[in-house]
C-alpha cells in the first residue's frame, strides 16, 4: 500500500472516530452524517489510487462508487449510499446544513450511514492491497 493510499485510509478513520465521539447526541446527527460521507468518499478515492494513480475530483460517492466498482464488486446499500450523498450534495448549503428531505437526520438514520461507513472503510483496509482489476472481492 503507497503512502498515498496509507493517507486515504488514515483520513477515513478521523472521520469515523469523529462519528463515534459524537454519534449519540442528536444535535449533531447532521456532523456525523457528513463525517460519514467524507469516511465513504476517502475510502473509494483509496482504492482509486491504488488502480488510477489518479484520484478524481468529485464528491460524488455514487459516481466514485461506480468508478470503483469496475475493479471489485462493493455490495454496499446503495439506497443508503444515494441518501448519503445527497445530504453531503445539500450540505453544502448554510440553509439546508446536512438535512434529508424529511428534515434532520435522526440519531438512527447516522447511526446507519456510520455502520456503512465503518464496513467500507473495514473492506478497504483489509484488502487493498491484494484488490486488482482480475481479482473481485466483496463486502460480507
Amino acid at each position: 500500500m503507497t503512502d498515498l493510499m496509507k493517507a486515504w485510509l488514515a483520513s477515513a478513520e478521523m472521520d469515523l472516530e469523529s462519528i463515534h465521539q459524537i454519534i449519540d447526541n442528536e444535535f449533531l446527527t447532521p456532523v456525523a452524517c457528513f463525517h460519514a460521507q467524507q469516511s465513504v468518499e476517502k475510502c473509494l478515492k483509496a482504492f482509486l489510487e491504488q488502480q488510477l494513480n489518479a484520484v478524481p475530483k468529485s464528491h460524488d460517492i455514487l459516481n466514485l462508487y461506480g468508478r470503483v466498482c469496475q475493479y471489485v464488486e462493493l455490495p454496499l446499500d446503495l439506497v443508503l449510499l444515494q441518501k448519503l450523498n445527497d445530504l453531503y450534495i445539500e450540505a453544502r448549503y448554510p440553509g439546508e446544513l446536512g438535512l434529508l428531505p424529511d428534515g434532520k437526520p435522526s440519531v438512527s438514520v447516522a447511526k446507519d450511514f456510520y455502520r456503512l461507513a465503518q464496513e467500507l472503510y473495514t473492506f478497504m483496509e483489509e484488502h487493498l492491497d491484494g484488490l486488482s482489476s482480475g481479482n473481485k472481492g466483496s463486502i460480507k
